[in-house]
């Protein structure tokens, strides 16, 4: 699912301003619904890209590491439900979450704030322990951080509370 950030397309643009009043944003916005955005697990802005950007060297990491690692975190998720009757972080009942899901203090106090202040849902919750789950795989951690917690949480941007006072 793709969306603009505001009817004229330019919200949070570096390239060009918006029009749109922070009503006309807030009406634009509330058009996505509630349980549509709790079953979505990423949300993600991404901005333009520059002609410079588009044409220069690319840098980071190569894609065949990425592959890999990505192939790793496959694997330590098929090994970890081989008796679940599942493959797949995203697969995760609640019984699993409690089961792989474990958080320590640090984590847990950052996930707690989090659901109290965005005023998230029990599936906001469960998608962001899934998400948190999957980051800890690709970094091969076997415990979910406060890092990753942090990381899935800025994943929910398009939560309702994200946009109030727009």
């Amino acid at each position: 699912m793709a969306t603009q950030g505001c009817p004229c397309g330019y919200y949070n643009s570096v390239l060009r301003s918006c029009v749109c009043s922070p009503p006309q944003i807030q009406r634009y916005l509330s058009r996505i619904s509630g349980p549509l955005l709790d079953r979505i697990d990423l949300h993600v802005d991404v901005p333009e890209v520059k002609y410079r950007e588009l044409t220069s060297d690319p840098e980071g990491e190569p894609s065949r590491t990425i592959a890999e690692r990505v192939g790793a975190a496959r694997r330590r998720q098929m090994e970890r439900f081989h008796a679940e009757g599942i493959l797949w972080n995203s697969q995760m009942g609640p019984r699993q979450l409690r089961r792989f899901c474990r958080l320590e203090a640090p984590a847990r106090a950052l996930l707690e704030s989090a659901v109290e202040r965005l005023a998230l849902s029990a599936r906001a919750f469960d998608r962001i322990l899934k998400v948190a789950r999957t980051i800890a795989d690709l970094a091969d951690s076997p415990a979910i951080s406060a890092d990753h917690i942090a990381e899935a949480i800025q994943y929910r941007s398009l939560d309702r509370s994200y946009w109030e006072g727009v």
